[in-house]
């Protein structure tokens, strides 16, 4: 069977995630304790055969790459599809200085964050629409191969609901994603996924969690067989 298994990862802790800003488009570097998550999860991975590694070409993403490819001797190719939502003029605040300042705004995120964009900043739907092709360009280009994909929180998000079927504006409600999380999703095609494993953290203890095997002839036909209709 042919699986193209993309390791879809957030990149590590911040200098700002322990204060809660908001901080898509800002190029904001990794914290120590970052770089610590990272590099367990290098070692979880340094075994895998690893065909390519992309990421989004903000700082944070690009240092989380690098750490993960070193294992590999491989260099990161940088995809801007892959960039974190923007969030205009909420860069670099909190959500209650954001609750103080725009309270409609945020009434309005709040109630469809797919939709909804701030002043300057874009929407759940625009980052899908730039995402998602990006993504699915590197599944056609790596077809059988195990390819590491760095990105960020609502990107991710926004990606599995969208290859999973999930209603997108509940994305924020339904969906997290941990500082260095590991996601693996198998492609048998490029129109048609398996989540394999969901904002996985173990490696941030030394025992960590086993990598899972692809699936095989299980719960429906269209992934068992090489045909489709």
């Amino acid at each position: 069977m042919s699986v193209t298994r993309i390791f879809l990862i957030r990149h590590g802790a911040t200098v700002l995630t322990a204060e809660d800003r908001f901080a898509g488009s800002t190029d904001v570097e990794l914290s120590d304790e970052g770089r610590t998550q990272v590099g367990r999860l290098a070692e979880r991975l340094s075994l895998i055969p690893v065909d390519a590694v992309y990421a989004s070409p903000l700082g944070r993403t690009m240092e989380t790459a690098r750490i993960l490819a070193a294992p590999h001797a491989m260099n990161v190719t940088p995809r801007d599809g892959l960039r974190e939502i923007s969030h205009g003029h909420w860069e670099q605040l909190t959500r209650k200085e954001v609750e103080a300042a725009y309270p409609a705004e945020a009434a309005a995120w709040d109630r469809d964050p797919f939709t909804f964009a701030p002043v300057g900043g874009e929407s759940g739907l625009a980052v899908t629409a730039r995402a998602l092709p990006a993504l699915l360009d590197i599944v056609q280009a790596h077809q059988g191969k195990p390819v590491i994909v760095v990105s960020h929180k609502a990107t991710i998000r926004l990606l599995l609901s969208s290859l999973l079927g999930f209603d997108p504006r509940r994305y924020r409600d339904n969906l997290d994603q941990d500082p260095a999380a590991l996601n693996i999703i198998d492609f048998k095609d490029p129109v048609r996924a398996r989540l394999m494993l969901f904002n996985d953290s173990s490696h941030y203890s030394e025992s960590g969690m086993a990598i899972p095997d692809i699936a095989g002839a299980c719960l429906s036909k269209w992934w068992a067989s090489d045909s489709h209709p």
